[in-house]
């Protein structure tokens, strides 16, 4: 009989990648109570540390904030040895760095005649600022996956976990460069879940719907007055319970996917959208 709580985490050593931002810490929080050994990767190594030296306080589970740039290799693998020094075996890796920039962003949703601005438009973005999303989303969780993840497939067991995002499924307007960097996260997810599905290891993503974070706050909050843009009405009129997500509501889906309680789920994205991707408009 398979287990049915998560007491099968306690111990096991997991890595989070963008573990010091809103959705991370929300995330380490419930994989430090769950009694999961943590290593934070952030590039603001006082923020990892910070996170890391609350949660071993209030839970008393070993934390540990670690620096690491996840587009830079050798910074990876200088992180990997440090967390076999500090905490032993990689058991789990979530990759939760990601985002969003302005520079990747259209100033308008549509162009609506052959008059428009074509500046503002699709055809106005530089190619510095689309990479520079794409590959934060994308190459951020290649190059992790292949330095943190061989270990797994050497010991015959492992789980990883992509922070995907509903834009992989139904694209927003605007922001076509993070909408394909998920979409490409979902390939990779489903790929890589086959390629390692005899070795013990697998592979899954969660695809949040939409939750207020540092990356995406400039296109759905009004700076001066905290008021929701035309933007943020209309997210949250596609939404079925009616409000942005809490970073908390990641934490069940988070332990379940972690846990011998999904043993033969890999290779799925699972939405924690609120209903977004069941609502049709009408």
């Amino acid at each position: 009989m398979k287990r049915i709580d998560f007491s099968d985490l306690r111990g096991q050593v997991c890595v989070i990648t963008g573990g010091a931002g809103i959705i991370g810490k929300s995330i380490c929080e419930v994989l430090a109570a769950a009694g999961i050994k943590t290593a934070i990767l952030d590039l603001n190594l006082d923020a990892a540390r910070e996170v890391a030296a609350n949660l071993s306080g209030k839970y008393g589970t070993h934390c540990i904030g670690v620096q690491a740039n996840v587009l830079a290799k050798e910074s990876l693998e200088k992180a990997k040895d440090l967390i076999h020094e500090t905490l032993g075996s990689i058991d789990f890796l979530i990759n939760g760095a990601g985002g969003n920039s302005p520079e990747a962003t259209t100033k308008v949703e549509q162009i609506t005649d052959s008059r428009s601005q074509l500046d503002e438009t699709f055809f106005g973005l530089e190619m510095a600022g689309f990479d520079k999303v794409y590959a934060l989303n994308f190459t951020g969780t290649l190059l992790p996956t292949a330095v943190f993840a061989r270990e797994m497939a050497e010991n015959g067991k492992g789980v990883i976990l992509n922070i995907s995002s509903m834009n992989s499924f139904r694209p927003l307007t605007k922001i076509p460069a993070y909408s394909a960097a998920k979409a490409s996260v979902n390939n990779f997810t489903q790929w890589l879940a086959v390629h390692l599905a005899k070795t013990g290891v697998r592979v899954n993503a969660i695809a949040p719907g939409f939750f207020l974070t540092n990356q995406n706050r400039f296109l759905l909050t009004e700076e001066k007055t905290g008021e929701p843009t035309a933007r943020g009405r209309k997210i949250i009129a596609s939404t079925p319970v009616g409000k942005y997500g809490e970073p908390e509501d990641l934490q069940g889906a988070v332990l379940f996917l972690l846990s011998e309680m999904s043993s033969f789920i890999t290779g799925i994205v699972l939405p924690v959208d609120g209903g977004y991707s069941a609502f049709g408009g009408v």
